[in-house]
C-alpha cells in the first residue's frame, strides 16, 4: 500500500534583498509520508528556520510549490493559509507561548476555539484526554505561569494536538529543557508518530535528539545536503 504523503516541497527558493540579493534557499524538495518523524539540522544561518516557516504557510513569498496533506498552498488567500494552518499543523516552539493568565486546560483549547468544530464541552474532553496522554492531568486546572519548563512544553506539545493535525511542527522545542525533559519530549513524539500516526517535523541544535529521528534532513547554505 502506498504511504499517504503529509507534506511536500517542491524547488523551495527563496532570497532577501538587503540592498544586495542574498539566496537563502536553493530547490528544496522533500516529502514527507504520514507517521514520519524527521529533523531538519545545520548550522546557523543555514535557512532552517526560513524553511520552517514556509513549510508552515506563514510565509508566502518564495518560488516553488509546497502541498499539505496533498493540498497546494499556491494562489490561496490569507484566510484560507490560516484555515489550512489551524486544522492540518500544530506548532511546538522553544519558547512554549502558553497564555500565563489561562489555566493549561484553557491554553490546550484555544486553537480548538478558533477551528470552531466541536462545542465547549466536546472540546473540554478533548483537551483532558490530551493531557492525560501526556501525563499532565493533574495540571489541567493549574494556572500557565505555576507550571515548570517541562510541564509547560508538554501541555504545548497537548495544544498542538487539539485539532488533531496531519502534521506537527516544532522549532527547537527541547532548546529550554534539560536532557530528561528533552528525553521526555523526544519520547512523546514517537508515540505521536507510532499511535496516533501524527508527522514531526522538528528543526534542532540537538544532534543528540536528530539522530533518534527516524530521518535527519541536513541544510548547508540554503541547500539540503543529505537527506
Amino acid at each position: 500500500m502506498k504511504e499517504k504523503i503529509a507534506l511536500e516541497a517542491r524547488s523551495i527558493n527563496k532570497s532577501f534583498y538587503k540592498p544586495v540579493r542574498i539566496d537563502v534557499l536553493k530547490d528544496i524538495t522533500f516529502q514527507l509520508n504520514k507517521g514520519e518523524y524527521a529533523s531538519i539540522i545545520g548550522r546557523s544561518g543555514s535557512g532552517k528556520s526560513t524553511l520552517l516557516y514556509i513549510l508552515s504557510t506563514m510565509d508566502t513569498d518564495y518560488s516553488g510549490e509546497l502541498f499539505i496533506d496533498g493540498i497546494t498552498t499556491k494562489g490561496k488567500t490569507d484566510k484560507e493559509l490560516a484555515a489550512i494552518r489551524n486544522e492540518k499543523i500544530g506548532f511546538v516552539f522553544q519558547f512554549h507561548y502558553l497564555l500565563p493568565e489561562f489555566s493549561a486546560i484553557k491554553n490546550v483549547m484555544l486553537p480548538g476555539f478558533k477551528l470552531n468544530k466541536l462545542s465547549h464541552e466536546e472540546l473540554e474532553q478533548n483537551a483532558y484526554k490530551l493531557l492525560e496522554t501526556l501525563g499532565v492531568e493533574k495540571l489541567a486546572n493549574k494556572m500557565a505561569y505555576k507550571l515548570s519548563g517541562g510541564e509547560k512544553q508538554r501541555v504545548a506539545i497537548a495544544r498542538a494536538m487539539i485539532n488533531d493535525p496531519i502534521i506537527i511542527m516544532c522549532d527547537e522545542p527541547t532548546g529550554n529543557l534539560d536532557r530528561k525533559n528533552a528525553n521526555i519530549v523526544f519520547n512523546i513524539f514517537k508515540e505521536l508518530t507510532e499511535t496516533h500516526n501524527k508527522t514531526l517535523l522538528v528543526v534542532t541544535h540537538d544532534l543528540s535528539f536528530a539522530r533518534k529521528t527516524r530521518r535527519i534532513i541536513e541544510l548547508d547554505d540554503g541547500r539540503i545536503i543529505s537527506i
